[in-house]
């Protein structure tokens, strides 16, 4: 059976509970495999492994485990070696990159945060803010809702200043928060919403940056900001 592996830590700083399971079902009770002063949270791994809600959760509590005495450098879903020593191997083989990702990730944890806006108060400031929209707006009430390729091109020019909006607000959002944060990485696009970017923040700081989130929704009403977190730092380990 492989092996599968849910982060890297330092030996002999990891206390796990002895009943403490991950993935699989039944779920795999959870080891330690060490080499040169370096610790690897493993489990076995079960065949056909697929990214099920239950194992992605389980997943996340065990790094919560391991993680709650000591950094640890998280590793993504799905990463599966061929045996427990294979992964002494790559331990040992790549221990200076390792202790430095734990020193720089010591006491930080990760804030996910995502943005996507309120529609009726996002096409408010549009609309208040181009006097050309609200003159075709009214001309299209006037005319009884207006011809098919008057309202093709109202609602072209809508949508065109709702993502200049989008880019206004989502470089409000940065200049906000960025600078709070040690580091930050933008995650992938998606037509969700228009801003996906994690934030690495010391622990003690992590206030800071909620209480600005929770400021600029009260600020900004068109500002629909989700924060996901504290996280284990997954977008600032290599």
């Amino acid at each position: 059976m492989t092996t599968y592996v849910y982060g890297i830590a330092r030996a002999g700083s990891t206390e796990l509970p002895d009943d403490l399971t991950g993935i699989g079902d039944p779920p795999r009770p959870v080891r330690v495999v060490s080499r040169d002063g370096l610790a690897a949270v493993v489990s076995d791994c079960p065949e056909n492994l697929r990214p099920k809600r239950r194992d992605l959760l389980a997943h996340q509590q065990v790094l919560a485990a391991a993680g709650r005495r000591t950094a640890v450098l998280p590793m993504r879903f799905g990463s599966v070696s061929d045996s427990d020593e294979k992964v002494a191997e790559v331990l040992s083989e790549h221990s200076g990159r390792y202790e430095e990702q734990l020193d720089r990730l010591a006491g930080r944890v990760e804030y996910n945060i995502k943005v996507v806006h309120r529609e009726d108060a996002a096409l408010h400031l549009v609309l208040a803010g181009n006097a050309e929209l609200r003159v075709l707006a009214e001309a299209n009430r006037a005319a009884g809702g207006g011809s098919y390729e008057q309202r093709l091109r109202f609602g072209e020019m809508v949508a065109n200043s709702m993502r200049e909006r989008e880019v206004l607000d989502a470089g409000l959002v940065r200049e906000a928060l960025e600078p709070l944060a040690e580091e930050h990485r933008d995650g992938p696009e998606s037509a969700g919403w228009f801003l996906n970017v994690s934030f690495l923040v010391e622990e003690s700081a992590a206030r800071r940056l909620l209480e600005e989130a929770g400021r600029l929704a009260e600020r900004h009403p068109q500002l629909d900001i989700k924060v996901n977190g504290p996280l284990p730092p997954y977008s600032f380990a290599t």
